[in-house]
């Protein structure tokens, strides 16, 4: 089975958590003859970001996004929720544009009660814009990453949600 993966970041940092997580979920995909990117919102002109101009850099990120059959939506959670870097992006997709791609939401957070950010949030958030979500959304706490990386447990869970987002495209393409 060969299609695109796009990861999403939605952290204002190259090196968060968040971040991190969707490295792993595309080094995932490569062991399976995936091809992934990463697409760094933060990198994106705050203008194009805003609605207010539309280069050729926004143009890029929107056609990678619409153009991939899946979709690794990283994003730290402030305020319990999802990022304003990830809330400005998605307000600039109409209706149904992600219509046939799977998204697997990814969050992190400092405490347990904001892995809600997964379902009262990135769901409803990805569903808008017409991409069916798996159903193993991924929270990370700070406390699940050591001076390595993240604990085994959640690289595991990154695992099966990228196993059963690929079931879900073979499944749609036969």
């Amino acid at each position: 089975m060969s299609f695109t993966a796009v990861a999403i970041s939605g952290s204002p940092s190259r090196q968060s958590k968040s971040r991190r997580l969707l490295a792993h979920g595309v080094e995932r995909l490569a062991r399976d003859g995936i091809h992934g990117s990463i697409l760094d919102l933060s990198d994106l002109p705050a203008d194009d970001l805003l609605g207010r101009s539309r280069t050729s850099a926004i143009e890029r990120a929107l056609a990678s996004a619409t153009g991939a059959r899946l979709l690794l939506i990283g994003t730290p959670v402030y305020r319990a929720t999802y990022s304003g870097l990830l809330k400005v992006f998605f307000d600039l997709f109409p209706q149904d544009a992600l219509t046939g791609v799977v998204a697997i939401p990814i969050a992190t957070g400092a405490a347990p009660a904001h892995a809600l950010v997964i379902d009262h949030a990135l769901r409803p958030l990805l569903a808008s814009v017409g991409a069916a979500v798996v159903s193993e959304g991924i929270y990370a706490t700070d406390a699940q990453f050591g001076t390595d990386g993240p604990h085994a447990s959640i690289l595991a869970r990154i695992d099966r949600a990228v196993t059963e987002a690929q079931e879900v495209i073979g499944h749609a393409i036969r």
